[in-house]
């Protein structure tokens, strides 16, 4: 098990390797599809991104609302293909790491091999534990997508797997 501090940094996202198991400790962004489209959007029109992408680590998660005294409500993984239209040009952008589930388009491990990007798998259907390692939540942009905003997370000893590490290499098979 390796212990990875974010935000990520070249020196750590080289020396993660596909299969690898890490646990997650910092911060990152909480993203889905219509905050990845307005992201994208907002590049294309050459816009300043409403907060930085250098070194960053996107989760793609909607978590349910939180109950009276949670940080957050159950927070699984979404399926990440969902995202591959998008992400080159954030990883053009700096993006550094992505968490998800599921596999990544051709364009979209090309694109990591050039920005030795990392991609982590987390196990979806596990939403109430994963929240466990949520330790604090802060809205960042676009809180009318409701609980799909996004926002910051610190995470302590968040668990996920390197799916595809920045030589391209994955455990995922097909």
């Amino acid at each position: 098990m390796k212990h990875v501090t974010l935000p990520l940094d070249e020196e750590t996202v080289r020396s993660l390797h596909a299969g690898d198991e890490v646990l997650l400790t910092g911060w990152f962004y909480t993203g889905r599809d219509a905050a990845h489209k307005r992201l994208a959007a907002c590049l294309a029109a050459g816009d300043k991104l409403p907060f930085p992408l250098a070194g960053e680590t996107l989760y793609y998660v909607g978590p349910a609302p939180e109950k009276p005294g949670q940080i957050i409500g159950p927070a699984g993984p979404t399926s990440s293909y969902r995202m591959d239209p998008y992400t080159p040009a954030l990883l053009d952008h700096g993006l550094r790491g992505m968490i998800g589930k599921g596999r990544r388009s051709q364009a979209v491990i090309d694109a990591m091999i050039r920005h030795h990007a990392v991609y982590f798998l987390t196990i979806g259907g596990t939403a109430a534990l994963i929240s466990d390692s949520i330790r604090k939540k802060e809205p960042v942009c676009y809180e009318d997508l409701g609980t799909e905003a996004v926002c910051r997370l610190y995470v302590e000893d968040f668990y996920a797997i390197v799916g595809i590490d920045c030589q391209g290499r994955s455990v995922l098979r097909g």
